[in-house]
């Protein structure tokens, strides 16, 4: 089989890296890709938006499976256009068509359908620039801290926690002001919730579905979860604290009315769906939905899972999953530390050499943001390498992957290395 892998980050690499030890992989590309994914790869230098480009390769390439690993061609409608033409509708994606992608890319979307399927979520209204005013006075009534979204995506950073009914209102103002582009135009106000955060993520062909190993990921960029939020500083897998009787309330409160919305609405879903979940007491809420797997959570996610990935996703795409058998997971934990650029998330330099790849023992180091300089591995991103280990404890694997950290060196690089101590 023939795949094509649609990203260019450690999520992606991570899918290469398993994909491409499957004896059903003839051939593997990754579009853009990284300098990671190129060692185990073929990397294809293209616009994963032009959907024309996409295609014309997957046609003369003889694509048979379409993995979309990141979210804007989902949201934008790559799975429809290969459906809707005729030389390209036999490929198999793996990846919600745009109804159901906007469940990450309309976070108001996601919240009608959370309370129209009566999924547990914090209370919550949407304002735009015409509502200004309305929003302003439903803050200054709005319990402390509050919760302000951007509507659309905005890269993992449309989010602001505020502390104060001044803070909120000035941000609200800014984000309806363009702060985030269009992703603003609409600005979801909702009630904080405090509690404990995990990921859930299932594969689902759009009637049954197999659940994933959970992980908790860590989003803000200082130790003890002070900072900016990030795209994601490391994560952990499995999540000590969700266990059997909260994951089947998972699967009773939101992932079967989740699956069943979807159907009664019917928006053909095949992909994986991501449940970013609060622990509140015993009970989970939903904070939001992805349309894809969650970067770091992907780097401990899949290494885990001992079956066969493209096996997997082939009876995903046949919707054959009710037949498949239960996964096989490995049981020991697995960690991912991220190294950063110095400045991320704001500002920061590229192209800084990376040494020590080599030594590293007792690990694998997904590339996020590199690439290739003059045959040398350079950073090309914010989040530039997630390092992953096994352990028989949290403390073990994370030693393995902070040790690897240790020894990978580029200028100014930065990283936590509180990475599961609260798990402890």
């Amino acid at each position: 089989m023939n795949i094509l892998i649609l990203g260019s980050g450690g999520r992606e690499h991570a899918f290469a890296h398993k994909i491409a030890r499957s004896p059903l992989c003839t051939r593997l590309f990754v579009a853009t890709g990284n300098a990671g994914t190129g060692q185990v790869a073929t990397n294809v230098n293209m616009n994963i938006m032009d959907f024309k480009q996409v295609g014309d390769f997957s046609y003369q390439y003889k694509i048979d499976m379409l993995l979309v690993g990141s979210e804007a061609p989902l949201v934008e409608g790559i799975a429809d256009y290969f459906a809707d033409q005729a030389q390209l509708r036999h490929i198999k994606v793996i990846g919600a068509k745009k109804a159901g992608a906007m469940l990450e890319g309309s976070k108001d979307f996601a919240k009608k359908f959370m309370l129209k399927y009566n999924i547990p979520t914090a209370t919550y209204r949407t304002f735009t620039p015409s509502t200004l005013a309305e929003g302003l006075d439903y803050i200054a009534q709005h319990s402390l801290p509050v919760v302000l979204k951007a509507d659309g995506l905005a890269a993992g950073k449309g989010v602001i926690i505020a502390e104060s009914t001044e803070h909120a209102q000035a941000t609200l103002q800014e984000m309806l002001a363009g702060k985030f582009g269009e992703a603003s135009n609409r600005v979801v106000i909702e009630q904080f919730l405090s509690g404990i955060e995990l990921s859930v993520f299932i594969l689902t062909d759009g009637i049954s579905y197999k659940l994933l190993p959970s992980a908790k990921d860590y989003k803000r960029v200082g130790e003890g979860d002070k900072g900016l939020n990030t795209g994601g500083m490391g994560a952990v897998s499995p999540v000590p604290f969700a266990d059997d009787a909260f994951m089947q309330k998972v699967k009773d409160k939101i992932i079967t009315p989740t699956l069943q919305g979807l159907q009664t609405e019917k928006i053909d879903y095949k992909g994986f769906i991501f449940f970013g979940l609060i622990k509140v007491g015993d009970e989970p809420y939903v904070i939001e939905y992805n349309a894809r797997m969650g970067d770091p959570e992907t780097e401990v996610v899949l290494p885990r899972i001992e079956t066969d990935l493209v096996a997997l996703l082939d009876a995903a795409a046949q919707q054959k999953l009710a037949d498949f058998g239960e996964l096989q997971i490995n049981p020991q934990t697995a960690t991912t530390v991220m190294l950063v650029s110095g400045g991320y998330p704001e500002d920061f330099e590229k192209d800084k050499a990376i040494t020590g790849l080599a030594e590293i023992q007792d690990a694998i180091a997904f590339h996020a943001g590199t690439k290739l300089l003059d045959n040398k591995v350079v950073s090309s991103g914010g989040r530039v390498i997630a390092l992953t280990a096994f352990g028989d404890t949290l403390q073990e694997a994370l030693q393995k992957s902070n040790a690897a950290a240790a020894t990978i060196q580029f200028d100014k690089k930065y990283y936590r290395k509180d990475i599961g101590f609260d798990l402890m």
